[in-house]
């Protein structure tokens, strides 16, 4: 039976990453994320893999772009404003289907804001946030748990699927401390083979010249046609992932009078609102997406089609509450409910992290009651 020991969840992604066969980390100190980078420091290069400490967050991103061409499973982390100076590198990525993990551990905004948690970062994560057409994989822990299932997952996602993956967990998941078991250490013999990556050119055993096709691996196509033939090709993959790779977790709903919709920390604290109504028999279901991207639209849907309110609870003033809307529609305009499902929104802004109480006075006057 395997032990928990008790790690932070900036721990519990580092040692996910590690556990999961990350080769190369490449990152830049920035607070609420920093006990992550140091973890790295310290365990990759004593497992003998490669950690720089690059000079920018920009630095960094190309790196594991580069690293990753060459055949490494490569990570970087940062925190939001970090994460916006990566944002041309993702792109970069996603433009010619090279696999990358890039942790973000939220910060309040905009700007340097604070470094209070805060989920302000949900827009920029799950609709791209650099410039052209392309998604991402968000992965949004709520646990020290799942921050090291979920970035063990995400490495696995990024080489299935050739594109950028990001484990979404704002401050407060990134520095709380729990009991975790650890995920299993892959082989290097049970990483997936790149059959696509630069390098081994001169191959003496490949062809009597020695020499295989040269591999070239770039984002840039010139003629419009062309690209536009191979973003609806990747637009056709990311159709396959929303099709398979859904996750979100249901708690209570089928008979609930209000629905709570929360990921992360928020997700949390809507547990224990819930808990809160059940001492005075009021039924909270809790509906929490784990892939943000794809966002579970038609099981939220489904919900949302029983007629009951929905509470959206976030540390941002209306992001989530933005696909939780879209979930209502598709359910509207497929026909599955005649009357339009009332959403609701309780959301902070700067660090300020909602309290169970606070949910559980709002869900009440939304209630009635």
């Amino acid at each position: 039976m395997n032990e928990k020991i008790l790690m932070s969840g900036n721990e519990a992604i580092a040692e996910g990453a590690i556990r999961a066969g990350c080769g190369a980390y490449f990152g830049y100190p920035i607070t609420p994320q920093n006990e992550l980078i140091a973890y790295m420091a310290k365990n990759m290069l004593d497992k003998g893999r490669v950690f720089i400490q690059a000079e920018s967050e920009i630095g960094a991103i190309n790196m594991v772009y580069g690293a990753s061409c060459a055949g490494a499973r490569a990570m970087t982390s940062s925190s939001s404003p970090g994460i916006s100076l990566k944002q041309e590198g993702i792109s970069y990525g996603a433009g010619a289907d090279v696999p990358m993990v890039i942790a973000n551990v939220v910060r309040g905004g905009p700007g340097l804001g604070s470094i209070a948690p805060a989920q302000s970062d949900y827009f920029q994560s799950t609709r791209g946030g650099g410039h052209g057409d392309y998604r991402c994989i968000v992965l949004a822990p709520k646990s020290v748990q799942e921050c090291a299932d979920l970035t063990y997952l995400a490495f696995d996602l990024a080489d299935k699927y050739r594109m950028p993956v990001l484990v979404l967990a704002d401050g407060m998941i990134g520095q709380m401390m729990e009991g975790i078991v650890l995920p299993p250490e892959k082989s290097p013999s049970e990483l997936p083979q790149r059959d696509w990556i630069a390098g081994k050119m001169y191959n003496r055993a490949a062809s009597p010249e020695g020499r295989r096709t040269a591999r070239h691996i770039t984002s840039i196509h010139l003629k419009p046609e062309e690209l536009e033939a191979i973003t609806r090709a990747r637009f056709a993959r990311y159709e396959a992932i929303q099709a398979a790779e859904i996750r979100y977790e249901e708690i209570g709903c089928a008979d609930a009078d209000l629905i709570l919709a929360a990921y992360g920390t928020s997700a949390r604290v809507c547990l224990g609102a819930r808990k809160l109504a059940a001492q005075e028999s009021i039924k909270l279901g809790v509906f929490r997406p784990i892939t943000l991207w794809p966002f579970p639209y038609q099981a939220l849907g489904k919900i949302a089609a029983q007629g009951k309110p929905i509470l959206t609870v976030e540390m941002s003033l209306g992001q989530l509450v933005e696909d939780v809307k879209l979930s209502v529609y598709e359910a509207f305009s497929a026909g599955k409910t005649t009357t339009p499902t009332k959403i609701h929104l309780l959301g902070h802004s700067g660090g300020m992290i909602p309290t169970e109480e606070e949910v559980f006075a709002e869900a009440k006057r939304i209630l009635g009651k």
